[in-house]
């Protein structure tokens, strides 16, 4: 199964490239709800899986690096 990273914003704030990111989610390709269970708005930044524990993917949804990590045990 393909992955991507995307992003949550503040409550009541719409994404654009000058919104800061609260927390980054790991989401299947295609879809807006997070692994952890979170909707994420469908014009929310993304990055690809490979961004995950990187710099640039910080701070990261515990929960969803749990999940993550029970289906790719090798990354």
């Amino acid at each position: 199964m393909e992955h991507e990273i995307r992003a949550e914003y503040e409550e009541g704030v719409l994404p654009h490239e000058d919104t800061p990111v609260k927390l980054w989610h790991m989401t299947r390709v295609g879809t807006t709800t997070a692994m952890c269970g979170r909707d994420l708005a469908p014009a929310a930044a993304t990055q690809s899986a490979d961004a995950w524990g990187k710099a640039g993917a910080q701070p990261f949804c515990r929960q969803c690096g749990v999940l993550y990590l029970g289906e790719h045990p090798a990354n």
